[in-house]
């Protein structure tokens, strides 16, 4: 990048020193009063997320309730130079919220109002704390619902902010593919619109994109504008176990290569088929298994059931088990969405250091065969499940916390993991994010001029790095 490109991003050093942080926290009380929270409980709540890196509390959070109350969060971090981090449930897992640098959590959860619902468009507008369940919920008698389903109930700002995926990736996109415009709070404390409500535009940069995936790191998420989808007439699904995990994979490059037009297609592999029998309670045989499901009418839902049957059967696969009963669909559903808990079950007392990696359909049953033979070589205990239709898998090995050689053999693991998907024309993550903990996987990804091109946009947007420091790249 040349040197007339180049905007300084400014570098911080450690935490607010104590006189600084009291004054900060005197200026929010003075504005926010009891909505301020500096207990130890409540920071280190909000200084950590489900995975394994050091709690890294803010030295205040405030509870925001309305926009008004962000753009003044914001004005006074800026007046007192300090950091702040915003909060959804903390659901994330690759420590998007700790607070490195301290300053403030700004905590979203109580803006979860949806604003609006345009039906005849098939959007709608939320602030940022509504969670995918409440805004379907809320959706439930209007023939609508939105379709991206991460394993948590997560905040709709947290998904957008992270460019989450779920198990309907496949048929319905991820979040990039759904937010069709936000309301960001900027650095100076000035609200913006990023688009409007049109499903398409060629008018101007495209700043939606930008800040779907930026981590909280470029300004403050306080409105989403979504795209809905019609619930289908029909929806049918079910399970089919297969000898081995490439001929799992195998099935699912065929079904999608094939053009059938699947609405979810997951992976299991044996070792997490085990762990959800024995927390959601399925029956299932213990081998690598496919959790499908079909949308559209009840022909179209029987034919393509029909020719997924065939195409598993060519790969080895079981018969396949139609969930017939919706009780008997959503529990298998659910016992998907419940893996990161169900795998802890396997080794109890050991946290689950889960990661992600995502490559081109193509190499997907390589890039998974090669994952369970360095499993397997390496003495780990780690299932994998995944969105197998986009390429998309998850690996959570079981660590030991008390024991640094474990701890130190699962980040060598995740180096080589995300270094083979790297390596397939892949990415180090699909959906988790970059977080903390995988800057240095990014810096593999990317090269120094994307990565250069990346913190002058950091720069532009935030030149006193006040936003989520320390996240996605090196400082």
């Amino acid at each position: 990048m040349t040197e007339a490109l180049r905007l300084p991003l400014r570098r911080r050093e450690g935490r607010l020193s104590p006189r600084a942080a009291n004054e900060l926290i005197a200026a929010l009380t003075a504005r926010f009063g009891d909505r301020v929270a500096t207990s130890e409980a409540v920071r280190r709540q909000h200084g950590h997320t489900l995975t394994w890196l050091e709690n890294a509390p803010p030295d205040a959070v405030v509870f925001a309730e309305a926009r008004e109350d962000v753009i003044d969060s914001v004005r006074i971090c800026a007046a007192h130079d300090a950091p702040i981090v915003p909060f959804g449930v903390g659901s994330s897992l690759e420590g998007h919220v700790n607070a490195l640098h301290g300053g403030v959590s700004l905590d979203c959860s109580r803006m979860n109002r949806v604003l609006d619902v345009h039906a005849d468009d098939l959007d709608c507008v939320v602030e940022p704390g509504v969670t995918r369940k409440a805004l379907n919920e809320h959706l439930r008698d209007s023939g609508l619902f939105f379709p991206i389903d991460p394993g948590a109930d997560a905040s709709l700002g947290g998904m957008a902010a992270t460019r989450a995926s779920g198990t309907n990736a496949v048929r319905y996109g991820t979040m990039k593919d759904n937010v069709l415009s936000l309301g960001v709070v900027t650095a100076d404390g000035n609200f913006v619109r990023t688009a409007s409500r049109a499903k398409k535009s060629s008018a101007g940069y495209d700043l939606t994109r930008l800040f779907v995936g930026s981590e909280g790191t470029l300004g403050v998420i306080v409105e989403v504008t979504l795209r809905l989808a019609g619930i289908p007439e029909a929806i049918g699904g079910g399970h089919c176990s297969f000898p081995t995990v490439r001929a799992a994979c195998d099935a699912t490059i065929e079904t999608i290569q094939s053009g059938l037009p699947i609405a979810r297609i997951e992976l299991l592999d044996e070792l997490q088929v085990k762990a959800c029998n024995a927390y959601s309670k399925l029956g299932l045989p213990e081998s690598p298994t496919l959790f499908v499901e079909f949308h559209g009418t009840n022909d179209s839902v029987a034919e393509q059931a029909s020719r997924f049957g065939a195409i598993a059967a060519d790969h080895g696969g079981g018969a396949f088990v139609w969930a017939t009963k919706p009780e008997d669909r959503s529990k298998l559903w659910q016992a998907r969405h419940d893996v990161f808990w169900a795998v802890s079950g396997l080794r109890p007392g050991a946290r689950a250091f889960a990661t992600d990696v995502c490559v081109p359909i193509s190499r997907l049953a390589d890039c998974v065969e090669e994952t369970q033979r360095d499993i397997a070589e390496h003495g780990l205990v780690a299932p994998i499940v995944g969105h197998v239709g986009d390429g998309n898998f998850h690996v959570s090995p079981l660590i030991d916390m008390n024991d640094p050689d474990e701890i130190e053999r699962a980040e060598r693991f995740s180096g080589r993991l995300a270094r083979r998907a790297i390596a397939m024309d892949g990415t180090c993550t699909g959906e988790h994010g970059v977080g903390q903990k995988k800057i240095a996987y990014v810096e593999i990804e990317h090269s120094k001029a994307t990565l250069d091109l990346m913190r002058y946009v950091k720069a532009a947007f935030d030149p006193r790095n006040m936003f989520n420091p320390g996240k996605i790249f090196r400082e």
